[in-house]
Order: structure tokens, then C-alpha cells, then sequence
């Protein structure tokens, strides 16, 4: 768990749960260093880890072939890590923060159970990242980045029970909680490389926050995607910082 920026006396920090596959360390690094850079509130940054969460008694689900990441259903975990209070953040570790959270964090409506960009999206590739097989159902990348009200009384139904029993279509499909329940936030927050398209002297098309969701530059085969150098530029700025505290 890592705290950043702010007065943490003052203001109690913006839970964030970013998915984390050890095939993918490098990602949730960069990922978590362009939150913590950019941001101008307090954040806590915690990684869902599989083996610490099988290790603890919370997570005991077999894997299945279809899941691409360690972190495909243990995300669901949020509201019940975060003890069902308060909002939370749960985020893909493919992602690269362009702007300030507090931006997206201002605008959280309470009326919700959850908020997400609601992307009406349709792979083109059959394969993803390291030709993990890339599955097509309703709601894709809804579950990518989700703002969880964890207080709602509906997301009391995500105890480590029901994430461990329930299918990926009750999940992923939010099919616990009503339509008018899911609060809608601008795609810029989860800009799908490779789908969502940057429209010129539009600034409501520009990203936000970049979702890698085929696969990155820390993939060799995804080395010159869109935004590739974005990404690269604060691999190596990470890098140069974690050198520099390591002497």
C-alpha cells in the first residue's frame, strides 16, 4: 500500500486498487507512478495481488482458461477490501494516467452504486497481451476501471462468496445492481488504444487516462501501439526516480 501527495491529516485519501499480474509488474509500476505524479489529492494506492488474497482466505476460485490476468474476478473485491465504506477505485494495471484523479474523483455522484465509462466496444483481435484469447461479451471494459460506492447496500452482495461463485456474467455485467444504478463517466478516463480515436481541436477526445487493453509497450509485440512513447517516457522517468532512491 502506498500513500501520496496531500495532507493525509486533513483529508482522508482516495482508495485505488489496481489489478496486478506478476507477468505485468512492470505496467502496475509505471500505472501507479502516473497517478501518484499527477495527483493533487491524497491518494492509497493498493495492488490486488492473487497469492495474497488465496493466502489471507479471501480468494479461492480455479482459474479458467478464459482469464486473461491474475486479477479478472479478485477485482470484484473492491468494496469488501475497503470494508463496504466509502468510494473506491478499482483499475486495470494497463493503464497510464494522463491527468490530475481528483478530476475524475470530482465526479462522483452518491446516487450511484457505481460509475464507469460505459464503452460500447467490440474487439477486433482474437488474441490480446501475450496471446491470452480475447473474449467478446457484453459491457467489455466496463469492469476495467470502476469507481465503487462501497457503501451502497447493493455492493454488500460482493462478499468474497459471491466473487469466488458467481459466473464472469453476473460480474463483469454488473448484473447485481440495475441499470440506473451504474453512473456514467467520460470515455477519456478509460481511452481504449486502438479504439477510441483523439478527434483534432477537440479537447473532450483527448485522453485522460490511456487503457492499453490489447497490449502494451512492456509487451515486445506491442512495442510501437498508440501512445506507446507516453508510456515509455514515464517507464523511464519511474526508473530514473527508483534508480536515484535505490543509491
Amino acid at each position: 500500500m502506498t500513500m501520496s501527495n496531500g495532507d493525509s491529516k486533513t483529508s482522508t485519501p482516495f482508495r485505488i486498487f489496481v489489478g496486478y499480474d506478476p507477468r505485468e509488474d512492470l505496467a502496475y509500476k509505471v500505472c501507479h507512478h502516473s497517478i501518484t505524479k499527477r495527483s493533487s489529492i491524497p491518494v492509497e494506492i493498493t495492488p490486488i495481488v492473487q497469492s495474497d488474497l488465496r493466502e489471507k482466505g479471501l480468494y479461492w476460485r480455479e482459474r479458467n482458461n478464459l482469464e486473461s490476468t491474475e486479477f479478472s474476478f479478485t477485482r470484484f473485491l473492491t468494496p469488501h477490501l475497503s470494508h463496504y465504506q466509502g468510494w473506491a477505485m478499482f483499475v486495470d494495471c494497463d493503464f497510464l494516467y494522463i491527468s490530475d484523479i481528483k478530476e475524475l474523483v470530482d465526479l462522483i455522484d452518491d446516487k450511484y452504486a457505481i460509475m464507469c465509462v460505459q464503452h460500447d466496444y467490440t474487439p477486433k483481435e482474437t488474441t490480446k497481451m501475450d496471446g491470452a484469447v480475447q473474449t467478446v461479451y457484453p459491457r467489455k471494459n466496463w469492469s476495467s476501471m470502476v469507481l465503487y460506492n462501497c457503501g451502497h447496500p447493493k455492493n454488500k452482495t460482493l462478499t468474497p462468496e459471491a466473487v469466488n461463485t458467481q459466473s464472469g456474467a453476473f460480474l463483469h455485467r454488473f448484473q447485481w445492481l440495475e441499470d440506473e444504478e451504474i453512473g456514467s463517466v467520460p470515455f477519456v478516463w478509460n481511452f481504449l488504444e486502438g479504439h477510441n480515436r483523439v478527434v483534432e481541436n477537440d479537447p473532450a477526445t483527448q485522453p485522460k487516462a490511456v487503457h492499453f487493453t490489447r497490449g502494451g509497450p512492456w509487451f515486445d509485440a506491442w512495442k510501437n501501439c498508440d501512445f506507446a512513447d507516453l508510456w515509455l517516457g514515464e517507464m523511464e522517468e519511474y526508473s530514473k526516480e527508483n534508480n536515484k532512491d535505490a543509491n
